[in-house]
């Protein structure tokens, strides 16, 4: 199966909004998104279900991201609003593969993309 392609990522002010894009999500899987900061660990940041009917989110973007999707389009999104320099990072989405593990977990997930880079400065 393929790898996940993020897109949408950019230099960005703080307060601004972004809007990032994975594909080709599968119309049955879970998927996550998470984000690496320099010199950071990688951490979780939000996960949909298949349906879309349940989401998840870190409390460091909680009220400020949205995460969705269109299956019609194998598509999922990061609404990103508000943004704040500590947002800076790539951002990666994956499929979530192995139930043994929650949801938040990167080792649950594969099918990892390249990233997409996300700058917050003034």
């Amino acid at each position: 199966q393929a790898h996940m392609v993020e897109s949408g990522g950019g230099l960005v002010q703080p307060g601004d909004s972004l809007r990032l894009s994975c594909a080709p999500a599968g119309r049955t899987d879970r998927m996550g998104w998470f984000r690496q900061a320099p010199g950071k660990e990688r951490e979780f940041v939000a996960t949909i279900n298949w349906i879309g009917s349940s989401t998840y989110y870190a409390d460091s973007v909680k009220g400020r991201f949205t995460i969705s999707r269109v299956n019609a389009k194998n598509t999922v999104y990061l609404q990103m609003n508000s943004l704040k320099p500590e947002d800076t990072a790539v951002y990666y989405c994956a499929r979530y593969s192995d139930t043994r593990l929650t949801i938040d977990n990167e080792r649950a997930y594969d099918l990892w993309g390249q990233g997409t880079q996300v700058t917050v400065s003034s």
